[in-house]
């Protein structure tokens, strides 16, 4: 029996290139190239992983969007998925966290049965961390975040992972079906390969509309999600740093000194 993984991935602005419309305060998308989400990388990996080591895993990655978002599906693809699902429709559009999550559960209802869901820990453009776990209540999963490293039995039904905290980690037993969020720790995604590319550039995407997964029209959207962005900004950069320098750690001490003292910070 095959065992089925969903990973839920979004295309997002390169934010190295992003910048902020100082009128109305909100991202310019318009000219920024769209990439991969760096942890849904990291969480495609791990599945892509696991079907290496089991031929028998299908990996269906799934993505809401704009019609754009097929090339990050290719692209998922191109690096060893066998699937990619799209739901694209204006009146998912402008969902935040909470209407997002229903747009995805109702897809992956959608999908049928699975056994595995990652996700990347948080998107870049927003950097919530809402979502992964939203959409684990909503489907009625067990849940782990954050998660540095992964090992998942023979059996393919007892998973062992690293949970990080802030001030150490959590070792977690857990059972399939659950839903896992990846960080950037647990591996380094690949890369595409030329034989995948070919591969990918053969496949069909589905595409699907909200009326295709059947989903309540009334809890997607910008008017159905409950919180909104009032305002995005750059942030004011730092004043530029100061190398103290010195033959010996006796002399950058001193120097170190005669600076603050001449800022009067002692």
């Amino acid at each position: 029996m095959a065992f089925k993984i969903i990973v839920c991935a979004k295309q997002v602005p390169d934010t190295s290139e992003v910048k902020i419309d100082p009128v109305k305060n909100t991202i310019m998308r318009e000219g920024v190239p769209s990439i991969l989400n760096h942890d849904d990388a990291n969480a495609l990996e791990e599945a892509l992983k696991i079907k290496d080591q089991y031929p028998d895993t299908t990996v269906t990655v799934i993505t809401m969007g704009p019609p754009q978002a097929k090339d990050m599906l290719l692209e998922c693809l191109a690096m060893g998925a066998d699937e990619g699902v799209l739901v694209s429709d204006r009146a998912v559009g402008g969902s935040d966290t909470w209407a997002t999550s229903n747009v995805l559960a109702a897809a992956i209802n959608k999908l049928g049965e699975f056994d595995l869901i990652f996700a990347g820990r948080q998107a870049i453009d927003g950097d919530t961390a809402q979502v992964g776990p939203q959409l684990a209540e909503k489907l009625g999963l067990p849940q782990v975040t954050y998660v540095a490293e992964f090992k998942i039995e023979s059996n393919m039904k007892d998973i062992k992972v690293k949970r990080v905290l802030e001030d150490g980690y959590e070792m977690i037993k857990i059972k399939t079906p659950c839903m896992l969020t990846a960080i950037n720790e647990l591996n380094v995604p690949r890369y595409m390969s030329i034989g995948g590319i070919y591969e990918a550039a053969n496949k069909e995407l589905k595409i699907w509309n909200a009326k295709d997964i059947a989903v309540d029209l009334n809890t997607v959207g910008l008017e159905a999600s409950p919180t909104n962005v009032f305002r995005s900004f750059t942030p004011v950069p730092k004043g530029k740093g100061m190398m103290i320098e010195g033959d010996t750690q006796k002399d950058i001490a001193q120097n170190l000194l005669i600076n603050l003292k001449a800022k009067h910070v002692i």
